[in-house]
């Protein structure tokens, strides 16, 4: 007989986050704009007519939890997958047993965490399985369904978009696990409603990194005379990382320090676009989301003036996707570098710009039949592609063939600057438009 241990009763070992995981859909908090009474995803639970679903969402909001959901309130047999430890062979194994367990009338649900990072063999081997009905695929991933999942896997399953929680449903959750058997409710516990709007606030919309806090900021509380666990300022400062404190993501403070990097890199600062880059990571910004800037950066302000520097920003965002932090600050900070120093022009985006606002405020010309194609014996009675000249065809590689309706004849959006690589093209440019006016000019 096996020796009893106190570390044996996993209920109590586990981590609060593992203890306090909701059973049913009136456990589960969150989520109310698809599970609220009367939402599409509750009917189809209760209904029992699930069909395979993607759950796209940040870290922390329920993705896992809701698959157990599902799998218990639909009586499912519930597989959960990693695409780490899972290759080809395995998933193979399960989907097999998964048909026979369709033959005998009881359906599998399986779960893929961090579908993204399964890769397109191990996708395509989900697909088969998805088709025939012999498995229910439930995957869940932080990234957009539509980059990271195969489009012919994509097709066959629902993408439902689970919120971050709010700091209400957060403190919901910190007040349950202080007051729930499972949690903390055997023990007389002090803190105050401000705490606990601090750790909601901190956490981000995280349920998991709420709870996580708690749970340290109870285990290293301080016991008084009375047996109760208090929960002191100090104390609780140090189980956040104060500065993530004062950087809301969604707040003013987020959004000077993504102006602060814009504008330092604009003019031309390393120094500064270096530090404030360095400072929102500090704040726990996600690394995509600075990449995510810098390639807008790349041709908002630098353009065609370096066109590499579009190459360098899109290589730190799939440096950033491929390792994350901590390794990718480095790669981050190459391209915050090369940005700053890269000559500057906003020609791209005052063109794209002034081209928008023509389309808002002025009719929709039809375009000019010239440059339109003739596929059918009617469209070229109609005179469509009438008068097109291939610039190929020409000595200069160009004609004079007006391009634009004739009320937009003379706009000109594109208007180079002389800085870096942009200068050769506006002189490109230049001898363009003087070779074409010339031209017309002899007509």
């Amino acid at each position: 007989m096996e020796q009893l241990s106190l570390f044996d009763n996993r209920e109590k070992t586990a981590p609060l986050a593992s203890r306090l995981r909701p059973e049913s859909l009136e456990e589960y908090v969150g989520q109310e704009h698809l599970l609220g009474e009367g939402k599409i995803l509750r009917s189809l639970i209760e209904k029992d007519q699930i069909s395979s679903m993607i759950f796209w969402g940040p870290p922390g909001v329920g993705k896992t939890t809701l698959a157990r959901i599902i799998a218990k309130k639909t009586k499912s047999d519930f597989v959960e997958f990693s695409a780490v430890t899972s290759g080809i062979k395995e998933i193979k194994e399960v989907m097999n047993q998964a048909e026979q367990n369709r033959m005998m009338g009881i359906r599998t649900l399986l779960f893929a965490d961090e579908i993204h990072r399964f890769n397109k063999a191990q996708q395509d081997a989900f697909l088969p399985y998805v088709e025939k009905g012999s498995i229910i695929l439930v995957g869940a991933t932080t990234e957009n369904p539509s980059f990271e999942i195969n489009s012919a896997l994509l097709s066959r399953c629902k993408v439902f978009i689970l919120k971050a929680l709010g700091e209400e449903e957060l403190k919901t959750l910190l007040v349950q696990a202080i007051k729930s058997p499972k949690g903390f409710g055997n023990l007389n516990i002090s803190i105050n409603e401000a705490q606990i709007s601090a750790i909601a606030g901190f956490s981000n919309g995280d349920a998991r990194t709420a709870l996580n806090t708690l749970e340290m900021a109870v285990l290293n509380g301080k016991m008084d005379a009375n047996a109760c666990i208090c929960i002191d300022e100090e104390m609780l400062a140090q189980c956040m990382n104060r500065r993530s404190l004062l950087y809301d993501k969604n707040g003013e403070e987020h959004y000077n320090l993504i102006s602060a990097l814009h504008k330092s890199m604009r003019n031309s600062d390393p120094d500064a676009a270096v530090y404030w880059m360095c400072r929102m990571l500090d704040g726990g910004e996600e690394p995509l989301y600075i990449a995510r800037r810098l390639v807008r950066f790349a041709s908002e302000d630098i353009g065609m003036a370096d066109s590499n520097a579009l190459q360098v920003a899109i290589a730190a965002y799939q440096a950033c996707h491929f390792l994350g932090m901590p390794e990718c600050d480095v790669h981050l900070t190459h391209a915050v570098v090369y940005l700053s120093m890269a000559p500057k022009s906003n020609a791209l985006y005052m063109a794209c710009e002034k081209a928008k606002e023509d389309v808002r405020n002025l009719p929709a010309e039809p375009v000019p039949l010239q440059i339109c194609n003739a596929p059918t014996g009617l469209m070229k009675d109609l005179h469509y592609g009438e008068g097109y000249i291939y610039a190929h065809d020409t000595e200069e590689k160009l004609s004079r063939m007006q391009c634009l309706p004739d009320s937009l004849s003379d706009r000109r959006y594109y208007e180079p600057a002389g800085q870096g690589q942009e200068k050769l093209v506006k002189e490109r440019l230049e001898e363009i438009i003087g070779w074409k006016k010339e031209g017309n000019t002899h007509r």
